[in-house]
Order: structure tokens, then sequence, then C-alpha cells
């Protein structure tokens, strides 16, 4: 008897997926893996709040993909199963001023957003700590991707508030957990010296996994999203590959599983193979660079756009094309090509410049058709 032509074919309501969710970036897994040592440090920084004392604070730091967001949704799954904790998490990509951040806290503490407008800043502030005193309760905020404060100068002006907290409304206890993936900045050094006289943060450090460890944590992801045999050891490893040679972000190597999936469902195959991987990879090797695009300003994406035509070329001629486009001046161009420089989007390097002294040259850190796609 002839084979049968559509042995390994999907049918219509088959999937190759057991739990695509598992592939999501924000889902937290059931087993987290080869972090055993940080997890250890902030339950030691935490573990006050579960007494009714204010937490230590604490400064966790590593490059993207790393698990650092990850161990802090754990470890507030934990601290909220207590009615006597409120434990936040403040998305700072979103909430970059000191108000924005206190708008997330006061939604944490009340479950309901403030007004929109008419609410000072002081208001706001003091209706947060009142409630926790008189419930008697302890806050733990996590700041995460605290950098984007640091862009927009709001980084000091909003710990100092949070640390200040108890000598405005006496009884307040407030711990802070500050979550950074700028290899560039050193936090403590930025920090206005009001601030750095009461941040004593506890140093928990997230290094980059190696590929070993990577495959680890990506067989555990796929054998929670893919149905038994739908992915070979081979294949995995090559993901594994592909994940370390982008810095060992795990991000990537999570999107690829997952595209790598859908490729496979594509062709009707019951398995996900290297050639799946291998035209996945084109993209997902960009979601670092996807997230960050897709949290920037109208402005922000104006100027990335207008680099992208004008690759390498001066500062102001890039700023005479970005005044054509938006009208906004020159001291606000000039800190939209900081920011951009430090989330790494562009290179604002200077360059000497004949009888002119120096300036700056601008250029993408990626391939400009790349950039322009995910705008």
């Amino acid at each position: 008897m002839a084979d049968d032509p559509d042995e390994g074919m999907l049918s219509w309501d088959e999937s190759v997926f057991r739990n695509e969710r598992v592939f999501e970036i924000d889902y937290v897994p059931e087993a987290f893996l080869h972090r055993e040592t940080q997890m250890e440090s902030l339950k030691y920084a935490l573990k006050p709040a579960v007494r009714g004392s204010r937490p230590l604070n604490v400064m966790a730091h590593g490059p993207p993909g790393t698990g650092k967001t990850t161990a802090v949704q754990i470890m507030f799954g934990e601290l909220q199963a207590r009615s006597d904790v409120r434990a936040v998490r403040v998305n700072c990509q979103v909430n970059s001023t000191r108000y924005a951040v206190f708008a997330r806290l006061f939604e944490g503490v009340f479950d309901y957003e403030p007004p929109s407008s008419g609410v000072s800043f002081k208001k706001l502030f003091s209706q947060v700590t009142d409630t926790l005193v008189e419930d008697d309760e302890v806050l733990v905020v996590a700041l995460d991707d605290v950098n984007y404060l640091f862009y927009e100068s709001a980084a000091s002006e909003t710990l100092y508030s949070l640390l200040r907290a108890h000598e405005e409304q006496g009884g307040a206890r407030i711990g802070v957990i500050v979550v950074s993936s700028d290899p560039d900045l050193d936090i403590i050094a930025e920090l206005d010296g009001r601030v750095q006289s009461v941040f004593r943060p506890e140093d928990v450090y997230f290094a980059t996994y190696d590929e070993p460890a990577i495959a680890d944590i990506l067989e555990e992801r796929a054998k929670r999203g893919f149905h038994d045999g739908v992915l070979e050891t081979t294949v995995l490893d090559r993901v594994a590959e592909l994940t370390a040679d982008q810095g060992g972000d795990l991000r990537v190597g999570i999107d690829l599983l997952r595209r790598a999936g859908l490729n496979a469902e594509m062709r009707g195959s019951t398995t996900v193979a290297v050639g799946d991987v291998e035209e996945a990879y084109e993209t997902s090797k960009h979601v670092h660079l996807s997230r960050r695009l897709q949290e920037l300003s109208e402005s922000e994406r104006a100027l990335v756009t207008v680099v992208a035509d004008h690759d390498g070329e001066r500062a102001g001629a890039v700023y005479e094309a970005f005044d054509e486009r938006t009208d906004l001046g020159y001291t606000r161009y000039s800190e939209i090509v900081n920011k951009l420089d430090q989330l790494g989007i562009i290179d604002a390097s200077y360059a000497d410049v004949d009888g002119r002294g120096r300036t700056r040259e601008l250029s993408l850190n990626y391939d400009p058709e790349a950039v322009t796609d995910r705008l």
C-alpha cells in the first residue's frame, strides 16, 4: 500500500500549538529557570513587607530579555496574595513622568483610574499615602524600564517623592524596585544627590543567559506551547543558537518559536523544520526594535523616519528635514536625538568638521529598511 500523501499534514481544524499563549511576551512561565540567585535576593529584600515593615529598595538591572520583569511579576504575585501588601508594577516606557507614575500607583491602590484632569500631583500623592496609612498597608513599587524616566529627566523627582513619602505622611511604608535594561546607564550616578543619600538599593544583576541555559528555557516553553513531537531537538538547538547570536535576549527566542510554528502551519505541516526557523528569524531578530518603536511618540517616530532618509548626515541637515516635517524647535529636536541615542535606535556620534569644530552625525543602528517597515 502506498504511503498516505497526507501523512504529516495538518487538517483544517488542527494546530501545532498546544497553548499559543505560552509564546506571548508577557506570559509568566510556571517554571522560572536559571534565576534562583536573583529570586533569593529579591525575596530577601521584600521579606520585611510581609512582616509589615518597609522593604529594602532594589536595583534590578541587566541586558534586555534576561528575566528581570518576569522575576518581579512572580514576586508580586506572591505578595499580592497578602491583604496587607500592595504591589504595583509601573511600565515607565508608557508612564515616563512623575505624575503618570503616581497615576498608576493611584490605580493600583484604589482599583480605578484617577480623573484625567483637575487633580494636582500633591493631591494625588496625598490620597495614595493617606490610604496606605489608614489601611495599614505596605506598598511595593516596581519602576519597570526605569531608564525611560532618566531619558525624560523625571527619575530623580519620582524617586524622591517615593523615598520621602514617610516624611510627608507619617507611617507611610513604601519600597521601590527599579528595573533597567540600559547597560550604559549608571543609575546611582545619574540621580540627584538628595536622592542618592536615601536610595541605598540591593543590587540584583541579571546576566545574559548562555546558550545551554537558553536551550533549557526554550525547551520548557516549547513543551508547554507545542504538541508532542512538533519540535525536534535539532530545531530547538538552532533556535537557541540564533537567540544567543542576538545577545541572549530570550524575547527573540520565544518570538522565534511562535513564528516558526506559524510557518509550519502555513505549510500544513505537523512539525517545525529548521527552514521555518530560518524564515522566522528575519522578523524575530528585530522584536526588541519593534517594541521600542511602538512606544515612541509621534514626534520621536518622525525623527526616526527622517534619520532613515538622511542616514549618516550631520545633525544640522537632519534638523532642517525634521523641522519641515514637524515644526518643532531645535531644543526639542536635541532632546529627542539624545533619547533615541540612549535607546540605541540611532547613533549620534561627534565628528570633527574642518574649520567648524565638532558636530554630531546621526545614523541608524539598524538596517533602514527594517526600521521603516516597522514604523
